[in-house]
């Protein structure tokens, strides 16, 4: 993990690596998404069967896509009681947060006008559940329950099994959000399957979740054909502290973070030089002893970067830059920066507000918007769910005070046709 202060000539290099960042991929990745895609809409159920055996190395027929209600009751069996109880204590809380997120149809009268909108769920959402080097039943739960909320009637999960399985884990959490239906099929084939809908699987209005760099480039390629909530890139934290921080907490939370995958992107900004270089010493130290040591390496020699500033208006300048996914500030006062800060998925405020606590019980929403995009992207919320319609009704007697703005606005357009149709009411 390089120190890297704001005097220094590396500073603007380094800076403008991490601002620079995207979810744009290389032309071979976009190439195989595409012949995937491609071969789900011609072939649909063919070609799942086809590129799960190649993929997860499973020979499936279409009867087996679809995991039973027995298969979800067994799995209950599989895991410990205090498990089910933590992922039901989650649930509560997600659940809890998310209801406060609800949003109603309005109307109001302006004159003789009626005016307002129309708020309803989507009729059906697909979740992409990620199953490779990790598996995240509290991706479930967030993914699912402000579906629910939001009053989605089919909401279908798609997760890959690459060992032959579902984590029973998954289908614990599947089943106490609320899923109606969890197929076994993964990656960007499990994308098309429910963007394009095949004899099988029948396709949804929005599809929703994380995935590698495959899964990504299908969701973004596919946008227009199916609704999509974000493109989501690799994880990111960046931790503000002041000298008075506690730097063996600030590497855990680093740590943390970082062991997501191998292109997980962890920084840390400070105006403490000391604090600086213990914290890298701890992040060093507390490696050792975690089971995930090797992505966890790998991840932090290419990304890892802890800045040294000036200022603490510095180092919110400096978030604000980056725009990160998650942004800790372990600082005294840390409300007074709440509205400086400018561009963040998420923020964790005061010493002990660790980013863990909210990815899995806090109540918020995980799914955050990564890679700079939360300058014009916000945290998945129930929003995402539902739509809304305007509603516009006119009297006569309402209409005819406006239709001569109507026209004239038509006639400077030159749409002689909508100011006829004004017009025409009163002729």
């Amino acid at each position: 993990m390089k120190v890297i202060a704001s005097t220094d000539r590396a500073f603007k290099g380094a800076l403008r690596r991490i601002t620079s960042r995207s979810n744009r991929q290389s032309g071979p990745v976009e190439t195989i998404a595409r012949t995937i895609l491609k071969a789900v809409e011609r072939g649909g159920d063919r070609a799942l069967i086809r590129y799960t055996k190649k993929f997860d190395r499973v020979t499936l027929k279409p009867t087996q896509f679809r995991i039973s209600p027995e298969q979800v009751k067994e799995a209950y069996y599989q895991i410990r009681k205090e498990e089910g109880d933590a992922l039901r204590y989650a649930a509560q809380r997600i659940m809890a947060f998310h209801e406060r997120q609800r949003t109603k149809t309005w109307m109001y009268q302006d004159g003789g006008a009626t005016l307002g909108q129309v708020v309803m769920p989507l009729d059906s959402v697909g979740l992409y559940v990620p199953g490779g080097k990790a598996v995240y039943p509290s991706s479930v739960l967030m993914s699912a329950i402000p579906a629910k909320v939001a009053g989605v009637k089919r909401v279908v999960m798609c997760t890959p099994m690459p060992k032959g399985g579902i984590s029973p884990y998954l289908l614990v959490a599947a089943d106490i959000a609320g899923v109606d239906e969890v197929y076994r099929i993964g990656g960007v084939q499990a994308i098309g399957a429910m963007a394009y809908g095949t004899k099988t699987i029948a396709g949804v209005d929005k599809i929703i979740g994380p995935g590698n760099v495959y899964v990504a480039t299908a969701k973004r390629l596919l946008y227009g054909t199916v609704g999509l909530d974000m493109v989501a890139g690799p994880s990111e934290l960046l931790v503000i502290a002041d000298e008075a921080a506690n730097a063996a907490h600030v590497a855990a939370d680093l740590l943390c973070e970082a062991e997501h995958d191998e292109e997980a992107q962890v920084f840390f900004v400070t105006t403490s030089d000391r604090l600086a270089k213990e914290v890298v010493r701890q992040v060093q130290e507390q490696l050792k002893g975690l089971k995930r040591q090797k992505i966890l390496a790998k991840s932090l020699a290419r990304h890892a970067v802890a800045f040294v500033v000036g200022s603490m208006e510095e180092a919110i300048d400096l978030a604000n830059q980056i725009a990160p996914e998650h942004l800790e500030l372990s600082v005294d006062r840390p409300f007074d920066y709440l509205e400086k800060v400018r561009h963040a998925g998420a923020l964790f405020l005061g010493r002990y507000t660790p980013p863990a606590v909210a990815d899995y019980v806090a109540g918020p929403n995980h799914v955050l918007p990564t890679a700079g995009t939360a300058r014009f992207f916000s945290s998945l919320s129930i929003h995402d769910y539902v739509k809304s319609s305007n509603i516009i009704a006119y009297s006569k007697e309402e209409l005819s005070k406006v239709k001569d703005h109507v026209a004239r606005i038509a006639q400077m357009e030159g749409l002689d046709a909508h100011a006829k149709s004004v017009e025409s009411r009163f002729s």
